[in-house]
């Protein structure tokens, strides 16, 4: 099998409010990918073209190798998704979700989705209208491992999961690449989230990719600046991203080329994730 997951190639979509404009990024075998940006930034509208949900006015889409229009049949055996809603009819049990859907499958198998059921503890004859939150997901990842999706594509797992459940689902997402052979392309924007598992980050803005590489590399980029209104100069202030003042002084985002520039009075800090995102979202705006 081609050792690149997912592979998106200069994809152009255009709506009337809206534009996706040339993105690239390719997601390797064995691997986590965490895909952040703020609500309308194009991660969901990024998913649907992945799906051919939707057609590209350009650019191509290739999933293991193959083009995920013309080859989409193919594809579809060994690729799952998990949106952040349940979409098994409410009445089923957890058997009845097995027995609707392994047909669809030439890869199903029954022994795996009843050890998965097994490990994540639901009962076979509960109703999912009466699971909780986190059984719900853990249901629909059950269905997703059980035919063995080489590509996970999760589009908002973990929101409205307490602590605990959101920290099993990570724990099962990282047990299922072990072997090398899957690979997990991970919307969210709970960023703690992939701080924890994700091995690479792909971040959208505004229909476009800022940035899309290792989370260590990512992370090493930046850093968070804060001093006193006196220590922001002209300068500075055109290099700093998301740039926020108040009476007491100024914190923003700062490519880590330019500490060196920086006075001896300017405190610096390594960013998080989502300190990041919200930095990349305010843009170069001054909100003070």
């Amino acid at each position: 099998m081609n050792n690149t997951a997912l592979e998106i190639n200069e994809i152009c979509k255009d709506y009337p409010d809206f534009s996706l404009r040339n993105v690239s990024f390719s997601l390797s075998m064995g691997s986590i990918m965490g895909f952040v940006g703020q609500n309308g930034a194009g991660k969901t509208t990024t998913i649907r073209l992945i799906l051919n949900m939707i057609n590209p006015e350009s650019g191509e889409i290739k999933i293991f190798g193959l083009d995920n229009v013309q080859d989409e049949q193919k594809i579809k055996q060994d690729i799952a998704v998990v949106f952040d809603d349940i979409y098994f009819v409410d009445s089923w049990n957890v058997r009845e979700v097995e027995k609707a859907l392994k047909g669809f499958y030439s890869n199903w198998s029954s022994k795996l989705f009843n050890q998965y059921v097994s490990d994540f503890h639901l009962p076979m004859d509960k109703k999912v209208k009466d699971l909780s939150r986190g059984m719900k997901m853990k249901l629909m990842l059950a269905v997703a491992m059980s035919h063995e999706a080489k590509l996970l594509i999760l589009d908002e797992p973990t929101s409205g999961l307490d602590p605990v459940a959101r920290d099993e689902l990570l724990e099962i997402l990282s047990k299922y690449i072990a072997d090398n052979q899957k690979s997990i392309l991970f919307s969210t924007h709970i960023t703690s989230d992939l701080e924890k598992i994700a091995d690479y980050i792909t971040l959208i803005d505004h229909g476009e990719i800022f940035y899309s590489g290792t989370k260590d590399d990512l992370l090493k980029s930046f850093c968070i600046v804060r001093g006193e209104r006196h220590d922001l100069t002209d300068s500075l202030k055109e290099k700093i991203i998301g740039l926020t003042t108040n009476l007491a002084g100024f914190a923003g985002l700062l490519p880590a080329s330019e500490i060196k520039h920086l006075a001896p009075e300017i405190v610096t800090e390594t960013p998080s994730i989502d300190e990041i995102l919200v930095s990349i979202s305010k843009g170069g705006r001054n909100h003070g």
